[in-house]
């Protein structure tokens, strides 16, 4: 299926590209989510008139996004859970319990927005994590998982 990207898609392109895409991904991901359009010659015409507009828009979420990054590099995040006595956790810490734990700090940030390289984080320590606020951003942020005291 031929689509028009509404906002730049990682993997895939830039604010106005047509790409083609599988008809799974384009119906159940990227139509819900308007990131896309269907690539018919009216909506293509649809989008030139309102490209100026969308890529102001664009611009503005870039922006946001960096100054958010800004505040989040370097930052540190103590998150504490229950342990064993070998330091291994019962349970593990999510992408959700590292958005949560931001957005107390105060940083709106989604747990979509959270990249775990290796899987939920299973031991007590200091671990290293990526947080992408737009495709453009990405930013590291230092999680140090600690023991719940009893």
């Amino acid at each position: 299926m031929q689509v028009i990207l509404l906002e730049k898609v990682a993997n895939l392109g830039n604010l106005g590209d047509v790409v083609k895409v599988k008809d799974g991904y384009a119906r159940n991901f990227l139509i819900p989510t308007r990131q896309a359009r269907r690539a018919t010659e009216s909506a293509i015409k649809e989008f030139e008139a309102k490209r100026a507009e969308l890529e102001k828009v664009a611009a503005e979420k870039l922006a946001t996004a960096q100054a958010l990054g800004e505040k989040l590099a370097g930052k540190s995040v103590t998150i504490s859970q229950k342990a064993g006595v070998d330091g291994r956790l019962f349970g593990s810490v999510t992408n959700a319990d590292i958005a949560e734990a931001l957005t107390k700090a105060g940083h709106a940030i989604a747990k979509s927005q959270v990249r775990l390289p290796n899987g939920p984080l299973k031991t007590v320590g200091e671990f290293t994590v990526s947080v992408a606020p737009h495709t453009d951003v990405v930013v590291d942020v230092t999680i140090q998982v600690v023991a719940e005291a009893e």
